[in-house]
C-alpha cells in the first residue's frame, strides 16, 4: 500500500533551504566583510584628498588632521610647475587611442572566433588566449626592438601600439563568451534581409554586446591608465611621458624638498578620470542590462 508523503510541519524549513537564522548569519558576515573592505579602500582615498590641500609641514606634523588652510594652490602647482598637465594630456591620448584600437580589433576577433568555423580557428583562439599567460616584463624587450624598427620608439603612437597589444588578449578572452551567448537567429535574420557581414556585426551584433563592451572597457581603462612598466621601458623622452612616469619623476626630482601637497594633488588628479570613466560606463552597463532583460 503506497503511503502519502506528509507535508513538513508549519514553520519548518524545506529541505535544502536556509533557515532564517542562517540567512541572518550570512547577511551579517557579508555586511561586515564589505564594511571592512570599504574602510580599507575609502580611508586612504580620503586621506590622499585631504593631504592634497596641506603643506608639506602639515602633512608630516599632523597627517590625519584637517588642513589649517585649504590650499588650492597645490593643484595649480602640480598642474603647471610639476608638468602634470602635459603628462595628463599624454595619458589621455595614449589610453584613448589604445582603447579604441583594442576594443575594435578585439570585438571583431571575438565575433569571428565565436561565430565562424574555419581551419585553424582553435589554434588562433588558443594562441590569443596564451597571451594572457605571458608576463608583460618578458615582452618589453621584443616590443622595444619592434617599435625601434618601426621608427615609433619613444613616441606616443609607439605607446598606443604597445598598450593595444598588451590589452588585446584579455579583451578577446572577455568578449568571446558574450558573442557566443548571442542568438544566432538574429544574425541569420539580418543576412536574409540582405545585410552584409560587416553591417550585421556593426549594426546588429555589436550593439547587443554593449554590456560586455562596457565591462571590459572599464577594466582596460583602469589597467592602461595605471600602466608603468611599458612607458618606462618604451618611452624615455620626458616630453612624451605619461602620468605614471610624471608622478615618479616629480616625487624623486627634488629629493627631500619635494612639495608633498602638490604631489598628493597630482595623485588626486590621476585618480579622478578613472572614477569618472567608471561611473559613466557603469551607468551605461546597467542601462544595457536593464534594456536587454525587458526585451
Amino acid at each position: 500500500m503506497a503511503t502519502t508523503p506528509t507535508a513538513p510541519p508549519a514553520g519548518a524549513a524545506a529541505p535544502g533551504s536556509r533557515t532564517p537564522r542562517a540567512e541572518r548569519a550570512v547577511t551579517a558576515t557579508s555586511h561586515t566583510i564589505l564594511s571592512i573592505w570599504t574602510v580599507v579602500i575609502v580611508v586612504p582615498l580620503l586621506w590622499t584628498v585631504m593631504s592634497s590641500f596641506k603643506t608639506s609641514r602639515e602633512i608630516f606634523a599632523s597627517p590625519f588632521a584637517l588642513p589649517e588652510q585649504w590650499r588650492w594652490q597645490n593643484y595649480v602647482d602640480a598642474w603647471t610647475t610639476a608638468g602634470i598637465g602635459r603628462y595628463f594630456f599624454n595619458s589621455v591620448v595614449v589610453v584613448a587611442g589604445a582603447l579604441v584600437i583594442t576594443m575594435l580589433t578585439a570585438a571583431m576577433s571575438a565575433y569571428v572566433l565565436s561565430r565562424f568555423d574555419f581551419p585553424g580557428r582553435s589554434l588562433i583562439r588558443n594562441l590569443i588566449l596564451a597571451g594572457l599567460t605571458f608576463p608583460v616584463f618578458l615582452a618589453v624587450v621584443p616590443l622595444f626592438f619592434i617599435l625601434q624598427q618601426l621608427g615609433i620608439l619613444n613616441t606616443l603612437p609607439g605607446l598606443i601600439v604597445a598598450y593595444s597589444a598588451y590589452a588585446y588578449p584579455f579583451t578577446v578572452f572577455f568578449l568571446l563568451s558574450f558573442f557566443e551567448e548571442l542568438p544566432a537567429e538574429i544574425a541569420e535574420a539580418a543576412s536574409i534581409d540582405g545585410a552584409s557581414e560587416w553591417r550585421t556585426f556593426f549594426q546588429v551584433m555589436l550593439p547587443m554586446a554593449r554590456p560586455g563592451m562596457a565591462s571590459v572597457a572599464i577594466l582596460n581603462v583602469v589597467g592602461l591608465w595605471n600602466q608603468y612598466l611599458l612607458p618606462v621601458v618604451l618611452n624615455s623622452v620626458p616630453a612624451n611621458s605619461v602620468l605614471t612616469q610624471g608622478l615618479a619623476a616629480f616625487a624623486s626630482q627634488a629629493g627631500y624638498n619635494v612639495n608633498f601637497g602638490a604631489l598628493f594633488a597630482a595623485a588626486v588628479m590621476t585618480i579622478l578620470p578613472v572614477l569618472v570613466v567608471y561611473v559613466v560606463f557603469q551607468r551605461r552597463l546597467q542601462g544595457s542590462v536593464a534594456a536587454g532583460s525587458l526585451k
